[in-house]
């Protein structure tokens, strides 16, 4: 069949691959001249030069199966691509937890048992509340959040270990967010699979960690990619779709949610529901600042930082250590809130007194308003399919994972599989 992708995010990049390694005829629109969606390469400058950033620092995972593969499947080296180590959730004071590189659930065990800076109390206290999500199945009340969930939990492994963990993984501050989506993460990470929770920090801009190579190996195939153009239109044509008058047997609508709402609605298609449910999904947003400084580089590629309304940044990148240029840092502050110049004063406020680091200047600050769902309790997420013809991936559709890149993929393989 003929088949149109709208959208050449992560989800849209996989559904292209998946759909024409099925033998369809592919064609995938993309509004910006950059594929990546909201996981992709931004150019700045620093010094005089040109440098790639992202417009939001990620973490990949080792439990992210269907990501890892289509890398491979598109000709990405993993190995080169990515720095992969234990998982690590230390703070520049030196405390926190340090996964070795045992088989799982061992190595959860031991990273607990070892935990630096906690008391045997506190261990004792995770250690119990994490066999009793096991013994639970990990499952938890549809209408639980995850501090409910951590009710019982010591505050020093909430505050180090299970709210970093939370915000980065659901973008969606532990008060708020939703338990059993949070299980499903450490099911998948801790307890399913040796290596499932390593940390797979990008060598490369998210654009060339999987949608450059997506897209060359979709037109080395035989399919066709158009950058830099927005469809405006979406209309039945017979037992196909007209995307901008151009007829199609199917149409994969893999752009945010709201765009996929107003191709819908004006379509004229009789999908109420879904469009109620597309445009009823609260956001969150992410902001990641890049700062530089000569004399910047930290202990190891990625530390944890101790979050609080005035130094709202829990985490931060060392870029040089990475395959960027040495003295570049990414600070991130997931489910961020204040303007751009407001949250990178504070930023350069919390380098200064949690890394000791007062030489610091601004690159680029870049906010992503809408860059996840919140990921809440007992959230009823639109479905795949929209429409005969006509069906929708994303992160934000119906599935157990949270606005994650795996669950991007994960939504565009799957849309591809059920094209008829």
């Amino acid at each position: 069949m003929k088949v149109a992708i709208v959208g050449a995010g992560w989800a849209g990049c996989a559904a292209a691959v998946e759909a024409t390694r099925r033998g369809h005829q592919v064609t995938i629109f993309e509004a910006s001249r950059t594929a990546g969606g909201r996981a992709r390469r931004v150019m700045a400058t620093l010094d005089g030069l040109p440098v790639a950033l992202d417009n939001g620092q990620h973490i990949l995972i080792g439990a992210y199966a269907a990501t890892l593969r289509l890398m491979k499947d598109v000709g990405v080296d993993a190995a080169a691509s990515f720095l992969r180590l234990p998982l690590t959730m230390r703070f520049p004071d030196g405390s926190g937890l340090k996964l070795p590189d045992w088989p799982a659930p061992l190595d959860a065990v031991a990273g607990i048992a070892t935990a630096s800076g906690w008391s045997w109390a506190d261990k004792l206290s995770l250690l119990r509340v994490a066999l009793g999500w096991r013994l639970g199945g990990f499952t938890c009340p549809p209408g639980q959040s995850v501090s409910e969930l951590c009710r019982r939990l010591a505050p020093r492994p909430m505050a180090s270990l299970i709210d970093p963990l939370c915000v980065s993984a659901l973008n969606t501050p532990p008060e708020r967010a939703c338990g059993q989506v949070f299980l499903r993460v450490m099911h998948d990470a801790l307890f399913a699979q040796s290596g499932g929770s390593n940390l797979l920090l990008p060598r490369a801009d998210l654009s060339a960690l999987l949608p450059d190579a997506a897209l060359a190996w979709l037109t080395a195939h035989g399919g066709e990619q158009r950058l830099g153009v927005r469809v405006q239109s979406l209309s039945p044509a017979g037992p196909g779709w007209a995307v901008d008058s151009e007829t199609f047997d199917r149409v994969l609508l893999a752009c945010p949610p709201a765009e996929a709402a107003r191709l819908v609605q004006g379509s004229g298609v009789a999908a109420e529901a879904w469009m109620a449910q597309a445009r009823g999904l609260a956001h969150e947003a992410l902001t990641t600042v890049y700062v530089s400084g000569a004399s910047a580089r930290l202990p190891q590629p990625m530390l944890a930082l101790h979050a609080s309304a005035g130094e709202p940044a829990q985490f931060v990148f060392d870029r040089g250590q990475l395959g960027g240029p040495a003295g570049l840092l990414a600070f991130v502050v997931s489910a961020s809130t204040g303007d751009s110049a407001t949250l990178t004063r504070q930023v350069l406020t919390q380098a200064a007194r949690q890394l000791g680091l007062a030489d610091l200047q601004p690159v680029q600050t870049i906010v992503e308003k809408r860059a996840t769902f919140a990921c809440t309790p007992g959230l009823q997420r639109p479905a795949q399919q929209v429409a005969n013809g006509l069906l929708a991936c994303g992160d934000y559709l119906a599935g157990p994972y949270p606005a994650t890149l795996e669950g991007a993929v994960r939504s565009g393989l799957e849309a591809a599989r059920s094209l008829r």
